[in-house]
């Protein structure tokens, strides 16, 4: 798929766990799960916007468009 999922990135950056995460925004830990391995084929506006402000990030912290095939970008520089 090319939209990947980096929600263990900004969890491990801002040292919270996943069922905290789930608990504040209102969804089920087995959703959070489904969405942070890329299994979920949507998402609601609404929790993506409640995710965003519990982690204080940007979507784009989140969400990744990358066409099929392409490699990972890398940190750094």
């Amino acid at each position: 798929m090319a939209i990947i999922v980096n929600l263990d990135i900004m969890l491990a950056r801002r040292k919270v766990s996943s069922k905290e995460l789930a608990e504040a925004v209102g969804i089920t830990a087995q959703n959070l799960s489904i969405l942070k391995t890329g299994k979920a084929k949507a998402i609601r506006f609404s929790t993506l916007e409640a995710i965003c402000t519990f982690l204080a990030c940007q979507p784009g912290d989140i969400l990744e468009y990358r066409p099929d095939g392409e490699a990972p970008a890398t940190q750094g520089g």
